[in-house]
Parts: C-alpha cells; structure tokens; sequence
C-alpha cells in the first residue's frame, strides 16, 4: 500500500510546479495529468535545434514518490524513442534519477545520482543533455548503443542510427498535429522564454498545501528553500 504525500512533498511540488508555469525550461512544457493530483505529471520534450531530435515531439510521464523530494522521481517516455539510455518499455534510466543507496556496484559516485537538492529543471536539463551526449557505458537499450556508437565514429557516415531517429522524429510530429502543438524548429524559437502568466484560475495551487503545516515537524529535513534553489546541472551520464 502506497504511503501517504509528506507535507514538504506536497508543499515543494506546488512551488516547483507554479515556477514551472512561470518560467519554463527551454525545450519543455510541463502540465499535471490530473489537476488534483501533484504527484504525476505530463511532460512535452521538445527536440533542440542542430541535433537528430530537431523537429521531435516526445512525450513523457513523471512521477513523484510521496516523499520528494528525498527520493528521485521516474520518467518514462510514452512514445517510441531510440536511445542507449531508454528501456523498451520507455524508462529513462539516467544518474541523477538513482538513488545514492541503489546498486553500489554500478561505479556512480553518490554525487552523481540523486540528492534533495535537485529538482525538476535539473532533471529536465540533464534529459536534453542525455539526449545530445547518450551514455554508452552502461545502456539501457545496447543494441541503440552500439548503433550510436558505430554513428559516432564514422562521423555520420555510418547512418543506420540517424536513420531511425529521423524515422521516430517525424513520426511525432504527425502526434504533435494531433494535438495540436506547434513544435519549435528555430533555435530562437526553442528558446524563447515564457513571459509570466496569470495565474491559472482553474488550478489553485494554494488548495495544494496542508492547512495545518507546522514547520516543526519537518525540523530535521532539508530546507525547501534550500530545495527550490538548487539548481545544480547534472549531466546524468554516469548513470547504469
């Protein structure tokens, strides 16, 4: 049985969320799956510029363990993606998603993987690094890993992996015109900066927080704050 939401789990998804909306991470688009559920989000993953994915629509769940952020959330890709450090079934496997306590044996320095300190921009900014600069290390997918390499060696004459990323590039595209989403091509347009919106009406993020929260009960945890203004970059490229 799935323990219940902690209070600063609840109170720091509300304020990552609303920053979010406020100013967004080039080359994403965040929104919640169910509006009174923080725990489980929707994520649009834009393609840079100059790069394979240029031009891609990849869509992704994240979501978050009822006490974040002291444990990593998940992603999972819900679209086709070949990559050396996506599974099959779409988990993302990156270092900065591990927990400091998980498989010992992998080599990852606990600096490496995931910490309170972190958030959702840096999670999202290591992903767009992933994405330019897979980790062929310890692979997810090692056939996409060989074939990455095998690219990258040859400098693209080699073009079975540019291939097939090309192939899933424009497949969505065709679901980004299902929804509707105008997908960024121009690197001014991909990082053209949000200006802050009004408040959406019908997502009052303040019903998010516990009426009753006392900050004493969270004394020997790490400060939001200090939470919300970690925005360490981790490439996650050391993840196994």
């Amino acid at each position: 049985m799935a323990s219940s939401p902690t209070t600063s789990a609840i109170r720091t998804l509300s304020m990552e969320y609303k920053s979010l909306q406020e100013e967004p991470v080039e080359g994403f688009r965040v929104k919640l799956a169910q509006n009174d559920n923080l725990f489980d989000w929707e994520v649009a993953i834009f393609g840079p510029p100059d790069t394979l994915y240029q031009g891609a629509y990849f869509k992704a769940q994240m979501k978050f363990p009822s006490d974040y952020p002291y444990s990593p959330p998940s992603i999972r890709f819900l679209n086709k993606i070949w990559h050396p450090n996506v599974y099959e079934n779409g988990d993302l496997c990156i270092s900065i998603l591990h927990s400091p306590i998980d498989d010992p044996q992998s080599g990852e320095l606990p600096c490496e993987r995931w910490n309170p300190t972190q958030n959702v921009r840096t999670i999202l900014l290591s992903v767009i690094s992933l994405l330019n600069e897979p980790n062929t290390c310890s692979p997810a997918n090692v056939d996409a890993s060989i074939m990455y390499r095998r690219w990258r060696d040859s400098k693209g004459k080699d073009t079975e992996y540019e291939n097939i990323i090309k192939k899933q590039v424009q497949s969505t595209r065709h679901e980004a015109e299902k929804d509707g989403v105008t997908i960024p091509m121009t690197l001014e347009d991909y990082c053209v900066k949000t200006k802050v919106r009004e408040p959406d009406e019908s997502l009052d993020m303040t019903d998010f927080y516990v009426d009753d929260f006392d900050d004493s009960d969270d004394c020997d945890e790490t400060d939001i704050d200090d939470v919300d203004e970690g925005d360490k970059d981790d490439s996650g490229n050391e993840e196994s």
